[in-house]
């Protein structure tokens, strides 16, 4: 089946599996960038023409701007259309209190030349900090460079609900939430899918996949030993696996969408994401990938679709999910807790 679509806003639209670029920023092994530059046109060539990076992945705006370069000369102007890519801008914590309209714009200025473009798709907005006020201004400063032309359309990532409700009802004008949300991770659930509903802004998820926890490489495997994991996303997603309610439990969910996996020919991780994918207001999902190695089976995705029997083995299992709670990324925002202690705060520093 082709590669499901879904419009965002009149006239912008998305392929619903988008291609992840934090694995290109390192953290996650060596990145062969020439390799990683020329597989970009593999994922267009299947309908994946929609890109996420950051400002803050290292590297990752600059080789999808090559790629955007080569690709043009390689195939025309008119072969570009339908790619969409989304970056981030995402200010380091420690100049939250003194932002202004000059360190916003040159952020934005600086992915607009690391990306070899004169207006940027969509770019997804982040506060680290809510005790620090600022984050609605920040944003109206967004809407004004969008209306200068500098940004096509505006969204958020690891907002809650009472802080996106709050940039919604200042004036943003948010057409998706980038967010953290899986069959491990419910959180999304408590209140910002409602909302999403409410104000017609799209859901797109990272973590579906947890990591790759949530492939068939972890089924029956042994609980890895603490400090064994350096991989940067193992790292931060066994801790929900520990919320989730512990790799005993963890594996049962392996085990159960194996068995509908195998039911369907497929894999664990194309059920993972067609769960995600046939959730409420969820309008795409994020895959991490370097190269395009594992592209044909991503896809199968849209292969098939989940059953009644399906959902109810999923369910019986996260019944008993013990977490974890709270609104979305609200663990990840205690500096001095297990998830917060893991994260990078000052990226474009760096």
């Amino acid at each position: 089946m082709a590669v499901e679509r879904q419009e965002l806003a009149p006239g912008y639209e998305i392929s619903r599996l988008l291609r992840g670029g934090w694995q290109l920023a390192g953290g996650h092994g060596p990145v062969d960038r020439e390799r990683a530059v020329s597989d970009m046109a593999a994922f267009i060539d299947r309908g994946v023409t929609t890109f996420d990076c950051a400002d803050i992945y290292t590297g990752a705006e600059e080789m999808i701007g090559e790629f955007r370069s080569r690709f043009e000369r390689e195939r025309g102007k008119s072969a570009l259309q339908a790619l969409k890519v989304h970056t981030k801008f995402v200010p380091d914590w420690d100049k939250l209190a003194a932002l202004d309209r000059g360190y916003v714009e040159s952020i934005i200025d600086r992915s607009l030349t690391r990306l070899k473009t004169d207006r940027l798709d969509l770019v997804q907005f982040h506060w680290w900090n809510y005790a620090v006020p600022g984050a609605v201004e920040t944003a109206l400063i967004l809407r004004d460079l969008q209306r200068a032309g500098k940004i096509d359309r505006l969204g958020g990532t690891n907002f809650d609900t009472p802080h996106t409700r709050a940039l919604i009802e200042a004036g943003v004008p948010l057409v998706s939430m980038q967010i953290q949300y899986s069959l491990l991770d419910p959180r999304a659930e408590n209140g910002l899918t409602e909302l999403a509903r409410q104000k017609d802004f799209g859901l797109l998820c990272y973590g579906t996949l947890a990591g790759g926890f949530l492939t068939d490489a972890w089924l029956n495997n042994p609980e890895p030993a603490e400090g064994t994991l350096t991989n940067r996303s193992l790292i931060k997603y066994k801790l929900i696996i520990d919320d989730f309610g512990g790799w005993g439990l963890f594996q049962e969910l392996l085990g159960a969408l194996d068995a509908i996996a195998q039911r369907h020919g497929v894999n664990i991780a194309a059920v993972a994401g067609r769960w995600m994918l046939d959730r409420p207001g969820v309008a795409g999902i994020i895959v991490g990938a370097r190269y395009a190695d594992h592209l044909a089976a991503d896809l199968k995705i849209f292969d098939f679709r989940l059953d009644a029997a399906d959902r109810a083995a999923i369910a019986q299992v996260l019944a008993r999910r013990q977490g974890p709670r709270g609104d979305t990324f609200e663990l990840e925002r205690d500096r001095n807790g297990r998830h917060g202690r893991i994260m990078k705060y000052n990226l474009n520093a760096a």
